[in-house]
């Protein structure tokens, strides 16, 4: 559980010896192809098995009568099947396991981590994985503590066990970024509302090697943010519901040899503005915002780790796109901060709209910055889900990056630690799409239907933000080419009433800020 913004209560230490006293059960997370190297325990689920065959599958509460914990919940992850089988059958276990030794009233758990030969962060996921499952949201937390669990302390043993504090370390860092980015994303439209997300990032790294800016005057996003101004508007007379754009900075003590860039979509609520959302589908607007909760959880655990030679500058564009007669509406046409003339077309894809001028401002410090690569990351999508089903993300590279194949490198740093891509591409239609139709016009903000009902629904936003950036101007071909990517983390970042995720929090950090000896 956690009571501070990102502070683990839970006691997690390390294990030495199966039978220590202080602990009232066991947690087993195993393939059942392992369960035969397991000499401690391989007996008593030998006979448990020969009684239910469903034992491969499925979780059982066992009595181990020669151990101090006395029972032994074994969670096995079912037959992995190596050609479409990932590390997340690790991690699924791991997490149904914890919450089952919970309901069997253990409290004081021991997990005996395995790993596993054809994973090779099989343990870093699987204790990740017992830590997902003892996360508490934050409104629980604060409205009726009376539903937290009761387990303070994580006993942990692995093979070798002088290994189990250095996997205990990582562990724990990876997964306070991804409850500060669960805690963001699954809080309801008032906890998270603009002003609250500015209070809880403030808090969160006050004092620390992470700065906190905010821009919050209405004038100043007038001028500078027009597109993001244009959909807070309806929003800006209620005080609560103001908008924000944050901005956080990480620099290392060393050398910079890369800089990072990263906008977060961060729509506290989506009603779809003057085209309303109807039918029943706006319920769940309220993770609209997991993009920008992503980014805070990146730079919480860059707060943490310390990462060398990295410099990370991040962008929150909060926001409500409410509905009222101050509303942004279709056929408006606004001059974005890179100048472009934009035309609205749908007030629903507002998404890109709250991104595309932080975008810009970072386009401008990128021209100057150390081995810049921006990031755009968002529940942005219906399309996405489509495309690729629940439980991924997609990365989508402009020109300069996938001469790098960047999107490769992302997708098998992902697949490591549980948080797998797809990838998508950015075509000569989707910049069509975008390009202003009107007299005058420079760029289309949308078509008037929704992403689920367009071809190629997910790719085109990233097009409109290449546009109305004025990142267009900086491809392969050009003088000062910039590398761009568009991460759609919709399918990925758990739909309501489902948790939130945290995706793809952990798959950012393997791929950026760890060391490779880490993870």
């Amino acid at each position: 559980m956690t009571s501070e913004n990102g502070k683990l209560d839970i006691n997690v230490i390390p294990v030495y010896d199966l039978n220590d006293a202080n602990y009232d059960g066991i947690l087993l997370i195993a393939s059942p192809d392992q369960v035969k190297g397991i000499e401690e325990f391989s007996e008593v689920i030998a006979d448990a098995a020969n009684l239910d065959l469903g034992l491969r599958n499925e979780l059982a509460v066992l009595s181990i009568p020669h151990y101090k914990a006395k029972r032994l919940i074994y969670s096995p992850t079912g037959p992995i099947d190596e050609d479409f089988d990932d590390v997340r059958c690790f991690r699924k276990a791991a997490s149904y396991g914890i919450r089952r030794a919970n309901k069997a009233g253990v409290e004081k758990p021991l997990v005996y981590i395995l790993g596993h030969s054809k994973f090779k962060n099989a343990d870093l996921v699987t204790l990740l994985g017992v830590l997902e499952g003892l996360y508490v949201p934050i409104q629980i937390r604060e409205l009726d503590p009376d539903k937290i669990h009761s387990i303070e302390t994580l006993g942990v043993y692995c093979r070798p066990p002088q290994d189990a504090a250095k996997l205990i370390r990582l562990a724990t860092i990876l997964e306070s970024g991804r409850r500060v980015a669960c805690d963001i994303g699954d809080a309801d439209p008032e906890r998270m509302a603009p002003p609250k997300v500015e209070e809880y990032v403030t808090k969160l790294f006050a004092g620390s090697s992470v700065s906190v800016s905010v821009v919050k005057d209405i004038n100043q996003l007038a001028k500078e943010y027009p597109l993001f101004e244009a959909v807070n508007r309806a929003a800006s007379n209620i005080e609560r519901h103001q908008g924000r754009i944050i901005y956080l900075e990480y620099n290392p003590k060393e050398t910079v040899t890369k800089t990072i860039f990263l906008v977060g979509k961060g729509v506290t609520y989506d009603t779809g503005g003057a085209d309303v959302k109807a039918g029943g589908i706006m319920a769940g607007m309220s993770r609209d915002k997991c993009g920008a909760a992503t980014v805070a959880g990146i730079f919480q655990i860059a707060r943490l780790y310390q990462p060398k030679n990295v410099r990370i500058i991040g962008g929150l564009s909060m926001v409500r796109n409410s509905i009222g007669s101050n509303s942004y509406v279709s056929d408006e046409l606004i001059k974005a901060r890179s100048g472009m003339l934009v035309r609205v077309g749908n007030t629903d894809a507002e998404g890109r709209m709250v991104m595309t001028d932080v975008l810009c401002k970072f386009k401008e410090m990128a021209v100057k910055a150390v081995n810049p690569h921006l990031y755009t990351v968002a529940t942005l999508t219906g399309h996405a889900c489509l495309a690729v089903g629940t439980g991924y993300s997609i990365v989508m590279d402009n020109g300069p990056a996938r001469r790098e194949k960047h999107a490769e490198y992302l997708q098998g740093k992902g697949e490591d630690i549980s948080e797998p891509f797809e990838i998508s591409t950015i075509r000569k239609e989707d910049i069509n799409f975008h390009k202003g139709r009107a007299l005058g016009d420079d760029v289309l903000q949308c078509n008037n239907q929704p992403s689920s009902r367009t071809a190629r629904g997910h790719q085109g936003p990233s097009a409109f933000m290449i546009l109305a950036s004025g990142l267009k101007e900086h491809g392969s071909a050009d003088s000062v080419p910039l590398k761009y990517s568009h991460l759609d983390i919709a399918a990925a970042a758990g739909d309501f009433p489902n948790p939130a995720t945290g995706a793809p929090v952990l798959a950012f950090a393997n791929a950026f800020l760890l060391n490779s000896e880490d993870c």
